[in-house]
């Protein structure tokens, strides 16, 4: 029997898979730096070894799966080659494993990892449910039918899956550092289309999405009349959102999701029209939307004294100005401030007036210093050439966070796909020490 090591176990995607793997009763290990992460949590957790990268890490009789920001030449990876032992890729290795289920592959530029997370946990519901979602979060079920999982398009990873089923939810340009542009990354999408074996449920709201070909059939979901499942009579009140759903124009049901936002109500959308496919029971998909308590960094509130804090992991302007409505519809009467750290700098670059644009939804902006990637450590602007574009916005330091405090009865989102947390516990450690 093999011991399972990860090569960068801390990766959202890595974490979850070793999860999987350690709930059906495989060996598993992994490393990674000594930095804490929040996927680092669950790994603890489940008792599962997290080691400092090191040569002798790797032993005969493994097998190395590697992280996709690992090169061929780290020191783990050589030393499995000299050693002939397995090396595989995350995305290999996962677009193997999951030909022993119904693969449902959820993709899109914005609202995967809340989408796969929701669509978890209706269909577990149901029945047995495996999943991988890209918070971290994983669950190896031993006798499970499904496996729903989040499917990335960067570096067109996602064409290493052939999916029972596909959820797409948008197309919009991300990752400049590898796509050249929107059109781009919509070639990626067809093609990855072209590899379904049952059917992909696409948003029909989107423009992008509207021209996707495939073999299999294509059911569209959204708020336009022309969609296959459409939400009409949308209301919302203190306890989330309420809206009906009709397929092809028929009335089918209302649903609940306690929730805000139209991206939440499209997501939701996704999963009920996979479901009805499915033909799950709808009283069942009903209970189970209600009773989402939603995914890691994704509008993750807590009440300290006066002020509500979010932490969320939007990255780019589209999901920017979706987290901003999202706490408009919930906390009308509130001052929303955002306090905000671009991820990479070729996304800052690329989209700078993007970002102003939609940061100047918000009621007053801090803005803390552009984080780097494992890729790209360094880039031609900074942190102030964002602020000089969004009038009365402030640099925030960590050591400087008490400046929050003057914010009272408003809500502060703590937003971005870095190390954005640690500014939120700094102000969080202040805050008790009054």
């Amino acid at each position: 029997m093999t011991t399972y090591h990860f090569v960068g176990i801390k990766g959202s995607g890595m974490s979850a898979l070793a999860q999987v793997l350690h709930d059906q009763g495989e060996t598993v290990q992994g490393s990674d730096v000594d930095k804490s992460f929040f996927t680092q949590k669950a790994l603890e957790e489940a008792g599962i070894p997290i080691l400092p990268f090191r040569a002798d890490n790797i032993q005969p009789g493994m097998t190395v799966i590697a992280g996709n920001a690992f090169p061929d030449d780290h020191e783990e990876i050589q030393r499995a080659n000299e050693l002939q032992i397995p090396v595989i890729r995350y995305h290999r290795f996962l677009g193997e494993f999951m030909q022993n289920f119904t693969s449902i592959a959820v993709t899109g530029a914005h609202g995967k990892t809340s989408t796969t997370g929701l669509l978890a946990h209706v269909i577990s519901g149901a029945k047995p449910t495996s999943f991988l979602i890209g918070d971290g979060t994983g669950k190896g079920e031993k006798e499970a039918i499904y496996f729903p999982f989040e499917a990335c398009e960067y570096r067109r990873h996602f064409l290493s899956y052939d999916p029972d089923y596909a959820i797409m939810t948008n197309i919009d340009f991300d990752h400049p550092d590898y796509f050249a542009d929107v059109e781009d990354v919509f070639s990626a999408f067809q093609e990855m289309a072209l590899k379904v074996k049952k059917g992909i449920f696409a948003c029909g709201d989107d423009e992008y999405l509207q021209g996707i070909h495939a073999k299999v059939p294509v059911v569209f979901y959204g708020f336009a009349e022309e969609n296959d499942f459409q939400a009409r009579n949308v209301q919302h009140d203190a306890t989330g959102t309420t809206f009906d759903v009709f397929v092809r124009h028929t009335f089918y049901a209302s649903f609940k999701i306690p929730t805000f936002g139209d991206h939440n109500i499209l997501n939701a959308l996704a999963v009920i029209a996979l479901c009805h496919y499915e033909e799950i029971d709808t009283e069942i998909v009903k209970e189970r939307l209600l009773t989402f308590e939603g995914v890691k960094r994704r509008f993750s509130e807590k009440v300290i004294g006066t002020q509500v804090l979010i932490d969320d992991y939007a990255h780019h302007p589209t999901e920017i100005k979706a987290t901003i409505n999202s706490a408009r519809q919930k906390y009308h009467d509130r001052e929303i401030v955002i306090i905000f750290q671009p991820h990479t700098f070729s996304r800052t670059q690329t989209f700078l007036d993007d970002f102003a644009e939609s940061l100047n939804g918000a009621d007053r902006v801090y803005l803390c210093d552009i984080f780097g990637s494992a890729r790209e450590h360094h880039g031609q602007l900074t942190i102030e050439d964002l602020q000089k574009r969004i009038p009365g916005s402030v640099l925030l330091k960590e050591e400087e966070t008490s400046s929050l405090a003057k914010h009272k009865d408003s809500v502060l989102v703590f937003m971005g796909a870095g190390d954005i947390q640690k500014f939120q516990s700094a102000y969080e450690n202040y805050l008790n020490e009054q």
